[in-house]
């Protein structure tokens, strides 16, 4: 491995996307730690620090910003406006024919979906960022600090419109420096970002699981957790490449002289073929009931089962709608992604055919078949990873400062493997060999 990133740097443009990379991952992280105008820093660091082992319904939003949006800097919403644009216009693309038309337009199309998306991102950015500035002045955002009423000690309307173009500014900027990766550095721009913003809170949270030990002066802890961390890691790795591969014949076709066809090939489908997706879209929904009874008065009845139930991680019925929800967008994601009608057209229109199967409706029949019983398996296993370190930590009663959560190790093990896959082939095209060997 270290050979390989040792012929990566010098090889002259590789090392040049490399460094150009590290230099945007470096002024991103400056960001996150560069406060909003009209914020209190002191009592921020001050609730900060006090609710460091639970970061409560804002946990999801604060893992993908790399801790800036407790902090409320100026790249507080991170990349998740562009997630949930990008999320958003796909699924859209199955129910707007004009979306759909656009799609199949080939490079034109897809760069007006970006620029629809790049609006979009706008759009959420001035939403959410009206909703942070909203929870900051009303001390929602951190409920169990003395100081929380003090974080925006001006309450004028300018200031308020102010943090809110200065979150929106910030999360243009995030989507430009993504997209300034994706065109002149190595990777999906957005994805690294990602990465990084997971991976540098991993450090403090590892950290504080040794301080809070009491087994040899928390180390006994600590190696625990990085033993856990390390299986769930193998794991997903194994998941993520294992795919079921559908052989495809084409047939030999006679144009003049030549011939064409006779080759065989397969069709690929992943035995995770939502990838995080699911897991995403199940937390988030989870997160609206808590929100509303925590923005609600009063003692009610339905407040106080909510926040009894699907506010606690390792209650039983938290846990089970998490798996039933994580397992129906891992269907529905897939249903929409992936045309199996679609996909034998092609097939037919090319010469295409599967071995013992008909061409046309027979194929897209079978190919619905063999996705259906790979989801399945799929499906289980996002939960499984998921809710693997809630469970374990419920059951031996530890902190819910887990550095390792299924998200987390989703994101980082499949930008990991795809970052590498990448430069893997710049390293072939000059004859060297990769990382994965």
């Amino acid at each position: 491995m270290f050979v390989a990133l040792a012929h990566a740097f010098r090889t002259p443009d590789l090392r040049k996307k490399l460094l150009f990379t590290l230099g945007v991952i470096v002024v991103y992280r400056v960001g996150t730690h560069v406060p909003i105008p009209g914020v209190d820093y002191s009592s921020v660091q001050q609730c900060v620090d006090q609710t460091a082992t639970s970061q409560g319904l804002f946990g999801l939003v604060n893992l993908f910003s790399g801790g800036a949006l407790l902090q409320i800097t100026i790249f507080a919403l991170g990349v998740l406006p562009y997630i949930t644009a990008s999320i958003i216009l796909q699924l859209l693309t199955v129910v707007i024919p004009r979306l759909e038309a656009l799609k199949k337009e080939g490079q034109t199309g897809t760069a007006k979906i970006t620029q629809y998306t790049r609006y979009l991102t706008v759009a959420l950015a001035v939403l959410q960022g009206t909703g942070l500035v909203a929870t900051a002045r009303s001390g929602a955002l951190f409920p169990n600090c003395a100081v929380a009423g003090q974080i925006v000690p001006n309450r004028s309307v300018f200031t308020t419109v102010t943090m809110v173009i200065t979150i929106t500014a910030g999360t243009a900027v995030v989507m430009w420096l993504g997209e300034l990766i994706t065109d002149r550095g190595i990777g999906n721009g957005m994805s690294i970002l990602m990465f990084i913003s997971i991976a540098s809170t991993t450090p403090s949270a590892l950290w504080a699981i040794k301080q809070q030990g009491s087994l040899a002066d928390g180390w006994i802890e600590f190696g625990g957790v990085i033993i856990v961390a390390l299986a769930l890691v193998g794991l997903v790795v194994f998941v993520e490449q294992a795919q079921r591969r559908v052989p495809v014949q084409y047939a030999k076709r006679m144009i003049g002289r030549r011939s064409y066809g006779g080759t065989s090939t397969y069709i690929p489908l992943k035995l995770n073929q939502a990838g995080v997706i699911p897991v995403i879209f199940a937390s988030s929904l989870l997160y609206i009931p808590s929100l509303l009874a925590q923005f609600s008065s009063g003692n009610s009845e339905w407040k106080t089962w909510v926040t009894g139930t699907l506010s606690r991680d390792d209650h039983p019925i938290y846990i089970v709608t998490y798996t039933v929800l994580i397992v129906f967008f891992a269907f529905f994601y897939v249903a929409i992604t992936f045309n199996p009608d679609e996909v034998a057209d092609n097939m037919k229109q090319y010469g295409g055919f599967i071995p013992g199967i008909k061409a046309g409706r027979p194929t897209a029949e079978y190919l619905r078949y063999v996705l259906t019983r790979i989801t399945w398996p799929g499906a289980l296993y996002l939960g499984f990873i998921a809710l693997i370190p809630t469970i374990a930590l419920a059951t031996s009663g530890g902190s819910q400062n887990f550095p390792f959560g299924g998200t987390s190790i989703l994101i980082i093990v499949g930008v990991g493997l795809e970052t590498v896959r990448q430069i893997e082939s710049q390293l072939q095209q000059h004859h060297y060999e990769g990382f994965l060997r």
